[in-house]
């Protein structure tokens, strides 16, 4: 269960880390002003607590040639909960979903796709997306341009 008493120097951890997760422990606690080992501490305070999940690398999806990005609303033909069940449990399963979202709205669910092109973005549709059963409609729309993208929260205050 993530810490829920987070306090102005969790925040100021949480902030570089999010920043730069490589930096060393020496270089974080020299940033927040706390002792290497106080520092070390409620590094692992954050990380036993869950509210630090986990260190990752970003990755450019175009130098990897996965320049296709889609939005896809999914509404399905009934929202009784093994429907919802049997759509989540696929859509863990593949790689390209980079986020999904149960929603309110028109759709039921929104997923971020990640693609190299059209053709790869069809096979998903037709292969995977569209053999769950239960879905009532899909419709999908096309990135021209990403604007902003952040893995950093927004803190209180650093």
């Amino acid at each position: 269960m993530p810490k829920t008493d987070i306090d102005t120097i969790d925040l100021k951890i949480l902030a570089r880390l999010q920043a730069n997760a490589r930096q060393s422990n020496t270089e974080l606690s020299a940033a927040i002003g706390l002792s290497q080992s106080a520092t070390l501490r409620r590094v692992r305070e954050l990380e036993i607590s869950g509210t630090l999940k986990g260190y990752v690398a970003l990755v450019d999806a175009a130098a990897l040639g996965l320049g296709v990005s889609v939005f896809v609303n999914v509404a399905l033909e009934r929202q009784v909960e093994t429907a919802l069940e049997e759509f989540e449990s696929a859509i863990r399963e593949w790689p390209e979903v980079m986020e999904c979202h149960l929603m309110t709205g028109d759709a039921d669910y929104l997923l971020r796709v990640v693609v190299a092109d059209l053709p790869a973005y069809e096979r998903f549709l037709f292969d995977r997306l569209t053999r769950i059963s239960g879905i009532a409609s899909i419709k999908s729309g096309f990135s021209l341009k990403q604007v902003t993208y952040r893995t950093a929260l927004p803190m209180r205050a650093t």
